[in-house]
């Protein structure tokens, strides 16, 4: 075993949504260990926002506007990272969108727009990567999936089937396009502490937990919400030489809530 497997110097890492959350603590991770870092956001002031949030960090960031539910938008980023840098080592589909509504209020629109973005999206990503990836001889794909690729919950009927989807087009890349040493793996966070998830963890008037936020920590053995840093290490596992024998895994970065049935009543 030598360290430098987990060395990502001179790769070039393009990690879509990664202005803020999941994905900045991920890209960030990526450029400590030496990667080249390029990431989207649909809006142009996102991706200011993002860049000057890398600088911060020391971190020279590629920022472009991209939507990466269109498959012309996508063919043209991708064509502009080979210009600039001249390869892509690792793509991280990190984008995604929840609405969070009881299945039988959910309009079909509301429904299409969230399967559009977590799960079409990363296979377009992924369909105009590949062939660059081929070409240079090896690549590293990782889907950010979700506990919900394995579980259900009240209101999340989207988000749960674009998840399931994408938990299963992960391990089809890694199936169809192993042999030409592409590794295609997902990382499964639990309750991670984004902006996203801040609603969820407001505290109540009376400075109580919010309900919700009391049921994941009682759900959780580690006893907390998980932060974009846990999810650092296993991110450059996947998309470092440590892991060319690893495809088709989902990691679920959960503090351990899918192993755990939950603490008996009183």
């Amino acid at each position: 075993m030598d360290p430098k497997d987990f060395s990502l110097e001179g790769k070039v890492a393009w990690v879509t949504g990664a202005s803020y959350g999941i994905g900045f603590g991920i890209a960030s991770a990526y450029a400590k260990m030496g990667a080249k870092i390029v990431f989207n956001d649909l809006h142009e002031d996102k991706v200011a926002l993002g860049i000057e949030s890398y600088k911060k960090l020391g971190i020279d960031a590629y920022g472009f506007a991209c939507d990466v539910t269109k498959e012309e938008e996508v063919k043209a980023a991708v064509e502009k990272i080979i210009a600039k840098f001249g390869r892509i080592d690792i793509l991280v589909n990190n984008a995604g969108i929840i609405k969070r509504i009881p299945m039988t209020e959910m309009s079909a629109s509301d429904f299409r727009a969230v399967v559009d973005v977590d799960l079409n999206a990363p296979f377009i990503c992924a369909k105009t990567v590949i062939p660059h990836m081929i070409k240079q001889g090896h690549g590293k794909i990782i889907n950010i999936c979700s506990m919900m690729s394995e579980l259900g919950r009240e209101t999340v009927s989207a988000y749960a089937a674009a998840k399931g989807g994408l938990k299963m087009l992960t391990k089809n890349i890694a199936s169809e396009y192993g042999e030409y040493n592409i590794q295609c793996n997902g990382i499964g966070p639990g309750y991670i502490a984004t902006p996203q998830t801040a609603p969820l963890r407001e505290r109540q008037p009376d400075g109580s937990r919010h309900p919700f936020d009391a049921f994941i920590v009682a759900k959780t053995p580690a006893g907390r919400w998980g932060t974009p840093e846990d999810l650092q290490g296993p991110a450059v596992f996947l998309a470092s030489d440590a892991s060319n024998f690893v495809n088709g895994h989902i990691l679920y970065v959960d503090g351990g809530i899918l192993a755990y049935i939950g603490k008996q009543p009183q």
